[in-house]
Parts: C-alpha cells; structure tokens; sequence
C-alpha cells in the first residue's frame, strides 16, 4: 500500500509543503512564492524556505521581472541565500526568459496571392538568381514552413517532384504553395514552369495535398497561377 499519497498537506512542516504540494496538486497549485522556495530548498533556523521566498519576493513588489533583474550579489544580501541558492534562482528566471523567447510567434495566413508574395520579399527580393522555395500550410492555411527547395542560376533552377510532396507530407502539410523568383525581372511562366506546375497539380491531387498556387516573383511584381485559372 502507497502512504505517500495519504499525507495532508496540513500536516507537513511547512518547509517541506512546495515539493509535496506540487507531486499532489500539481505546479499550478503552487504559489510564486512556494515555486522558489523549491529551488532554494531550505531556509534558515529562524525562516522557512517559504516564508524567505516571500521575504525575497516582498522586496521587489512581488514582480517577478523585477526578480529577475536581480543580480547574484543582490539576491546573496538576503540572510540564508548563498551563492548556489542565489545562482539556481537567477538559472531559473532566466529559463523562464528563454521559453518566452521561443514561444512560437503567430503564424501568418494565406488568403490571396498577395499575402505569399509580401511573405516571400525577405528571401528573394534582390537576389540575382533563381530559388525555389516550398510554403507549408495547415487545414487554416497558416504557413507552418518556408522551406528552400532549390537554388540555381540566373537562368533557372531544378526542382525535384519527389522531394517536395516527401517534406510536405514528413511535415503534415495539408496544403502547399510553390514559390520561385525570376531574376530577369520577366513575370511571365515559362513552359518549364508550365509543365512543373501541372505536373505538381496532378500528384498533389492524387495526394490530397492540393497546390493552392504558385507564385512567380519579382521586385517589381508577381504572377500567381492561382489567380490566373491555369492551377
């Protein structure tokens, strides 16, 4: 029989209610408060952990930003915080910093030919040769991934069939858009891009991994098979 799970967290001492808290409640349970005194483990013979992580948190407002500009020699000026304690408070807020930095940004959506052209500009506008490039999409037509597929010359660049549908469908693409520049300047399709575009057409449908476009860009403008009816 498992005990451990009968304990009330009434009846611990109060040093020891974060971790057991967390095990029965869960991390959301926990107090801001609660969560550092995890990390700092102990107190002092007069303070608990809980109550030194409220003292620390009182001297800045109970802001946790602010908590987190505290430098090591800051946090080692409060009694019972040494340097290790004061360096796994600052280790943690700064991994709280970096999950918020990688937080995925809102992904942007495709809803006409403008939208892939404007979204494109950082990675072809005044490039001096051909790339081809693949735009992921999901059932929302959300962009999940640009991904570059080829990189010719002036005059040109080969795409491989095979690869495209392999990395829309390793990726859960529900629908993709082709994208590829034109140096020259020339917006119109070439019968090369012609016979690519159909052929794309044919397998995505096969797929049902519908092409919704492709788009041909220049600095100057972009030709969208999409909007001209030839898909």
């Amino acid at each position: 029989m498992n005990t451990f799970t009968s304990i009330k967290i009434s009846e611990l001492a109060e040093a020891d209610r974060p971790r057991e808290k967390l095990l029965l409640k869960g991390k959301s349970a926990l107090s801001d408060a609660e969560l550092i005194a995890i990390l700092i483990g102990s107190g002092t013979p007069s303070m608990s952990a809980v109550d030194l992580s409220r003292h620390i948190l009182s001297s800045v407002n109970h802001n946790l930003a602010d908590l987190a500009r505290l430098s090591i020699q800051d946090l080692k000026k409060f009694k019972g915080i040494g340097e290790a304690k004061a360096i796994t408070i600052v280790a943690a807020l700064e991994l709280g910093r970096r999950r918020k930095d990688a937080e995925p940004k809102v992904k942007p959506k495709i809803t006409c030919s403008r939208d892939i052209y404007e979204l494109m500009k950082p990675e072809l506008f005044d490039e001096q040769v051909e790339f081809f490039y693949l735009l992921l999409l999901s059932r929302s037509n959300q962009v999940m991934k640009k991904h570059l597929i080829s990189q010719g010359g002036t005059a040109g660049t080969v795409v491989d069939t095979k690869v495209v549908f392999k990395i829309a469908l390793e990726h859960l693409a529900q629908s993709i858009i082709l994208v590829h520049n034109h140096p020259s300047g020339n917006l119109r399709p070439s019968e090369q891009d012609k016979r690519l575009t159909e052929r794309m057409v044919k397998i995505g449908r096969e797929l049902d991994l519908p092409v919704l476009d492709h788009v041909i860009y220049t600095d100057d403008g972009y030709f969208s098979f999409a909007d001209e009816g030839i898909l």
